[in-house]
């Protein structure tokens, strides 16, 4: 039996990973951030139909699912094909500090973003210390 070695093998596995492929595209790319008493992520889903969108949360998981397809139609001729078409799926796993009964989303120029609040439960709370039986003094938690 003959073997034949691929010196670039390793980098192509890499470039699929990052990239994607026709089959199975990219991931779509993300931005989170915190502002005050609201968690912020941002998914660049450029030229997907919002009605292809489908966004869940199971436990503390958020999966966004999205599909952008190409054009088609009898007088369709596909010059060029650069763009990842496909469904694309992003999983967060979120903390449980934030509300996500709560959860909104909005689609606005090719960016789905979800705004979830921070619970109650984890922002900061005044607690009151007791001295000899009488509430006098308080102090931040």
């Amino acid at each position: 039996m003959l073997m034949r070695t691929d010196p670039f093998r390793e980098i192509d596995r890499l470039a699929e990973q990052f990239f994607g492929t026709a089959a199975r595209p990219a991931a779509m790319h993300l931005d989170a951030y915190r502002d005050g008493d609201y968690f912020y992520a941002a998914f660049d889903l450029p030229g997907v139909d919002p009605d292809s969108i489908d966004c869940t949360v199971e436990r503390n998981v958020l999966t966004v699912r999205a599909e952008r397809r190409r054009p088609a139609g009898d007088g369709v001729e596909l010059v060029a094909a650069e763009r990842p078409m496909g469904t694309f799926t992003r999983q967060l796993f979120l903390g449980d500090t934030l509300d996500t009964d709560k959860l909104e989303a909005g689609y606005e120029n090719g960016v789905l973003t979800l705004r979830i609040p921070v619970a109650e439960r984890a922002k900061p709370r005044r607690v009151t210390i007791k001295a000899n039986g009488d509430a006098r003094r308080q102090i931040n938690a």
